[in-house]
């Protein structure tokens, strides 16, 4: 019998510890995640009313996959929504929805409807007592693409101009650290913008017409706006997508921060974003690149099997004010897989110079900590995300963490560690470029083993990461 309790007890701690060192995932389909925390549980909304929900950002439940008049969300949606889809000339769908719980304890759907490269959109307000719906009608706040011969002016009296005047598309919502709500919008055409709602009624206040623009315009290729806030270095954080949402349209993740919820915004080279503005070309030099396209495949940039994603964006973020942690929330498709795409959720880390990085793998319940110099050095794979809006997939290449402070291999130059802090100088062209970021340990998603990476931005907005090899 005592054998029996032991081996029990024994297979019971075994058990214990093998789910904490082998981490698992369920994943659900949401494109356009937009995050808000109820209780302990982590609810992302998307485009199509694709909703989601997890307790542990690992194993996620998909509530609903389409709209449809049983769509528990919204039933009814063509009813419900009627004065937005019918602005749009749409019906059966919505685009990223965001959810956030306003002071009267309700919780507030900022919706779009619109049809595929159309101007002509409108931006909704539904609203439910339940997080889960059912959401009801409140109020249609901001309209584009009007025809001024039959629509009369825009937002703010003027002709609608689809060069400077916003697509009211992929709204966002926060608030700010005094208590003010904000709304940023807007997906190509005239660019980024942001409108001061009343936190009351989660309307935009009078006469601000379509509100201040913060980047793009003149129908550069950028959407997803969102806003976070860190209390650590009390900046806000604007997070873009660049580039087509498709396989092949190079989608990424871009960010850049001010000191003020309406801007203006910077990048790490101090550019304004108000001046981002042009073709691909043009405002790919502005923004921090968090990440894009890439694949852990050093010779094969389609292999479905090898860890990689393939037009990352359209993101939003959380801070959990209790164990200090950063999460981003984003879509993503992958090499080799065509328009298939799933969520995923990546731990972020603020850099020496209060700057993001991003965590190269999946959350796997990982916490950052101060590793010892010998579990640093090393090989590792080593990926440039640069700058480019691209369809190419970047590989990785071989480099070597010296005991000595060197860096060998692909690429040459030195690194150091303070803490969990870790700073790479790494030579370019002749010059030299110093990353500033984060290593840690963990969860390879492929090869299912704890492994060192770090992950590192440079001072013209440039992301590296490293993942350890055996």
């Amino acid at each position: 019998m005592k054998f029996l309790v032991f081996s029990i007890v024994f297979t019971t701690l075994l058990g214990c510890i093998f789910a904490e060192t082998q981490p698992t995932f369920r994943w659900a389909v949401v494109h356009d995640p937009s995050v808000i925390k109820v209780d302990d549980v982590y609810y992302v909304f998307g485009t199509h009313l694709q909703v989601a929900k997890s307790k542990d950002l690992m194993h996620w439940d998909q509530i609903s996959t389409s709209a449809h008049d049983r769509n528990p969300i919204i039933p009814n949606i063509n009813e419900e929504l009627k004065e937005a889809l019918s602005w749009a000339r749409t019906r059966n769908d919505i685009w990223a929805p965001h959810v956030i719980q306003l002071s009267d304890g309700r919780y507030y759907m900022y919706y779009c409807a619109s049809t595929f490269g159309s101007p002509r959109s409108a931006i909704g307000i539904a609203v439910s007592d339940n997080v889960e719906g059912p959401y009801k009608h409140y109020a249609v706040i901001v309209k584009s693409g009007q025809v001024y011969s039959v629509d009369g002016p825009s937002e703010d009296g003027t002709p609608y101009n689809s060069r400077k005047h916003p697509n009211a598309l992929d709204p966002a919502v926060f608030y700010d650290k005094e208590g003010n709500l904000w709304m940023v919008y807007g997906s190509w055409f005239g660019g980024i913008y942001i409108l001061k709602l009343d936190p009351k009624t989660g309307l935009p206040l009078p006469g601000q017409g379509y509100g201040k623009r913060l980047a793009g315009g003149n129908h550069s290729s950028m959407e997803g706006p969102f806003v976070l806030y860190s209390p650590e270095t009390d900046y806000y954080y604007l997070f873009l997508s660049f580039g087509g949402l498709d396989y092949r349209g190079g989608y990424n993740i871009r960010v850049a921060r001010s000191k003020n919820p309406d801007g203006p915004y910077y990048d790490p080279e101090g550019k304004n974003m108000e001046n981002c503005m042009g073709s691909k070309t043009v405002i790919a030099n502005y923004g921090a690149k968090l990440v894009g396209n890439f694949t852990l495949n050093e010779t094969d940039t389609i292999d479905f099997k090898a860890f990689g994603y393939v037009s990352p964006g359209h993101n939003s973020a959380y801070y959990d004010p209790e164990t200090g942690k950063y999460f981003i929330f984003f879509h993503t498709r992958f090499p080799g897989r065509g328009e298939t795409y799933q969520l995923r959720v990546h731990q972020l880390f603020l850099n020496e110079d209060g700057w993001f990085v991003m965590a190269p793998f999946p959350y796997a319940g990982e916490t950052i900590s101060d590793l010892p110099d010998e579990e640093i050095a090393g090989d590792y794979q080593f990926i440039n995300h640069g700058k480019e809006i691209t369809s190419d997939i970047k590989q990785p290449v071989r480099i070597r963490l010296n005991r000595d402070g060197t860096i060998t291999g692909a690429v040459e130059g030195k690194w150091k560690k303070k803490g969990h802090y870790i700073t790479l100088e790494i030579n370019e062209e002749g010059s030299t470029s110093v990353y500033k970021g984060v290593v840690l340990k963990q969860w390879h998603y492929s090869e299912k083993r704890w492994v060192t990476v770090f992950t590192a931005l440079s001072n013209h907005g440039v992301s590296v990461w490293g993942i350890k090899v055996e």
